[in-house]
């Protein structure tokens, strides 16, 4: 009786300590601060999905959202652009940079019906700043209907480094 007494007390704090823990995780994660003069995001983005187990596809809509979390300075979007599953630019959103002023977001809408982008589609957005400011978020945003079935998720942007060749 003593051992199952214990047990259960150790347990507890066990309990306990991975409690403190992860609380001390999500205060940690909430101060994190990032600046920067410009970056190259790349955006996963899914034209489709397949049900299974026949991989049917379930075309789905996008919206791929830019928004400056900046309070006092803009920054400028110089490129968004679209490649399809193989890699291949699909299409240039922007001919010219435009300007997104403190907490101003823009945003791009590919339709349903447009599959082009496939399963493996990504934008690869790219931002500048003349001073360091907080990163924009830039994620993607896909929705789909069939049957009275919808579906919905989010795709964030990862920062990469342009490597040339």
């Amino acid at each position: 009786m003593t051992y199952r007494c214990q047990c259960n007390k150790l347990l507890t704090i066990c309990i306990f300590i991975v409690m403190l823990l992860s609380i001390g995780q999500i205060a940690f994660a909430g101060t994190e601060y990032r600046a920067s003069k410009g970056q190259i995001l790349y955006v996963p983005v899914y034209s489709n999905i397949f049900s299974a187990p026949k991989k049917i596809p379930f075309n789905l809509a996008t919206i791929l959202s830019i928004r400056n979390t900046d309070m006092w300075n803009s920054i400028k979007i110089v490129a968004a652009d679209y490649y399809d599953t193989k890699g291949r630019l699909v299409r240039k959103y922007y001919q010219q940079p435009i300007t997104l002023g403190p907490l101003e977001s823009t945003d791009i809408f590919i339709p349903e019906e447009d599959t082009t982008g496939g399963t493996g589609a990504n934008f690869i957005v790219r931002w500048t700043s003349q001073k360091e400011v907080n990163v924009p978020v830039v994620e993607s945003v896909m929705i789909g209907m069939k049957s009275g079935q919808g579906i919905s998720f989010v795709s964030s942007g990862q920062e990469i480094k342009d490597t040339t060749r």
